[in-house]
């Protein structure tokens, strides 16, 4: 019934196609990595990794799920609902990210990848870059992409748990995507008429609205890809969500961000009375 299926015969291939698919997957990061990479180069630029972010995982789902047709193993209808589920998101980041990732800065780099690298890839060398910044994001795409890769080619055994990720994952799309165009207007404002700080909107619940539902996307997809799919390949994939928390919140997102903006005029203030990540009533002065 609607192409559900019982729990594959050990001796079946499926275990096989899983890595053929897992393997597909990984060579997608590596082209899009490279691409990135020469553009980089190109723009002396490295936060045009920025970009290669979210369209890179529309590369993985979208060659991961062409394969697995090929296959013809999983279920169909929830390959191409992944495809799409991730699509809508990457391709919303990448565009949201492509003017600071290119034109911001009035030319010069991310400070974020300047503090990193110590300059430009002309000034520090391709090859270091690659490393520290290319081939990191790139293990880190691939590890994140686990439930989307396993979730294109096995069968959905509890669709409930389907419904309920993309529930999630709309709701993580709706803090992340309303969150930027809020701040978005907010920045587009006279300095002298606007606020010190963005504390309106959905910035009155959460000091980083993009970041948590970034975050709460990829919930909703390894609800989708990876626990629709049975309880072994809910827990072998629960590290990919698990690592783009950590990454957002801990390494490359929120906490990072902290370090620049307590330094500027009432944000101090304005972190005491709202949450950093997860949405609350903020607290009463």
């Amino acid at each position: 019934m609607l192409g559900f299926r019982h729990p594959p015969d050990p001796g079946t291939g499926e275990h096989v196609n899983v890595v053929i698919v897992l393997v597909a997957g990984l060579l997608a990061v590596v082209a899009g990595m490279t691409a990135a990479a020469v553009r980089a180069k190109q723009l002396d630029k490295v936060a045009v990794v920025d970009i290669a972010w979210g369209a890179g995982f529309v590369l993985v789902a979208l060659v991961t799920a062409v394969v697995a047709t090929v296959l013809d193993d999983g279920t169909g209808w929830r390959r191409w609902l992944l495809v799409v589920m991730v699509a809508v998101w990457g391709l919303r980041l990448a565009w949201h990210v492509r003017g600071r990732a290119i034109d911001d800065h009035q030319g010069k780099e991310d400070p974020r990848y300047a503090e990193m690298l110590g300059g430009p890839p002309s000034e520090v060398g391709m090859g270091t870059v690659v490393r520290r910044v290319f081939a990191v994001q790139g293990v880190v795409q691939w590890l994140v992409a686990g439930p989307v890769m396993v979730g294109v080619v096995l069968g959905v055994e509890w669709w409930p748990v389907v419904v309920l990720g993309v529930l999630v994952w709309a709701t993580g799309l709706f803090f992340e995507a309303v969150g930027d165009r809020q701040l978005a207007a907010y920045k587009k404002q006279p300095k002298e008429q606007r606020p010190q700080v963005m504390d309106q909107g959905l910035w009155r619940y959460t000091r980083h609205p993009n970041y948590f539902g970034d975050a709460t996307v990829w919930w909703g997809l390894w609800l989708v890809g990876g626990l629709a799919s049975g309880w072994v390949a809910g827990l072998a994939t629960i590290v990919c969500p698990v690592a783009m928390t950590f990454f957002i919140y801990q390494v490359t997102g929120a906490k990072l961000l902290e370090k620049t903006m307590m330094q500027r005029p009432g944000y101090p203030e304005y972190a005491r009375r709202t949450s950093i990540f997860f949405p609350l009533p903020p607290k009463k002065a």
